[in-house]
């Protein structure tokens, strides 16, 4: 274990040679958790008010992919699509898992629904939040994010892009997310993700409808219908492509599904995890 002041850091692991941090909790079934593509994210802030709730039920797993958080970021790596999907099947290997359930929220929705695709018998269940992963339109609100440039100003004015209650963002949360955003290595790997133009990070993401079609993995879709991140139309073209799905729509719900509703979050997952 990865012994330090901040709960972000938790055990690490060597998957396909990437010095990988991650957080493993509970007991049986394991689920992972796969984060999002903010400025500064780690897992552990990404999904920290649910893992302790989704613990009690399940075992739950949640790692920094590369390029992010306090995973090891290798010389040279050029970051995309099937480069993070190795890293996590890579991680599922070190960790000697055959099958899970998968959690994608955003960003990280768009590799869970390639795991699935690519490796269809390695995933059980899927749950999608704010998902990535179908083709849409640049919105402000991403270009925002896959944009920000280093300053407490500019987070806490990207914080309230994500959230619908703006009594979630205070000085305090924009100064420790900016200080997040600015540690060694953690904005230099960002801005080379998803340069400019932006629509090319979207579409690169994005799943052939084909493909999307032979995906019979039950699955969960969850989305903020005022999220201005990523269009709660996507959420509807998942629902409609996907066989087994089921859709549920927050109101008064920015990006955060998993902060601004985290107790409602955590009961439909635990409900939908317990097949």
């Amino acid at each position: 274990m990865t012994i330090a002041n901040s709960p972000e850091h938790g055990l690490s692991i060597d998957a396909g040679g990437i010095s990988t941090n991650y957080h493993d909790r509970g007991e049986g079934f394991a689920t992972l958790f796969i984060h999002g593509s903010g400025p500064g994210v780690t897992a552990w802030a990404n999904w920290r008010l649910v893992l302790p709730e989704l613990a009690t039920q399940m075992r739950v797993i949640a790692p920094d992919i590369v390029g992010f958080g306090y995973t090891e970021r290798p010389a040279g790596i050029t970051y995309g699509r099937e480069v993070w999907v190795k890293h996590l099947v890579d991680f599922l290997d070190a960790l000697g898992l055959e099958q899970v359930n998968l959690v994608g929220n955003s960003f990280g929705g768009a590799l869970a629904l390639a795991m699935a695709v690519e490796h269809p018998q390695r995933v059980k269940r899927l749950v999608l939040m704010g998902s990535v992963g179908v083709d849409f339109a640049l919105t402000p609100g991403l270009d925002a994010v896959w944009g920000y440039q280093p300053s407490i100003a500019n987070m806490k004015a990207l914080l309230e892009v994500f959230a619908f209650n703006h009594d979630l963002v205070n000085d305090d949360l924009a100064r420790m997310r900016y200080e997040a955003s600015i540690r060694p290595g953690f904005q230099e790997a960002f801005a080379a993700m998803f340069p400019e133009p932006r629509q090319n990070g979207i579409d690169r993401l994005a799943i052939p409808a084909g493909q999307l079609a032979t995906l019979k993995h039950p699955t969960l879709i969850l989305h903020g219908q005022e999220d201005q991140v990523i269009p709660v139309e996507n959420s509807h073209k998942l629902f409609a492509q996907l066989e087994n799905a089921e859709l549920h729509v927050f109101r008064k719900c920015g990006h955060w599904v998993q902060i601004e509703h985290a107790q409602r979050f955590a009961a439909l997952l635990k409900d939908f995890l317990r097949a």
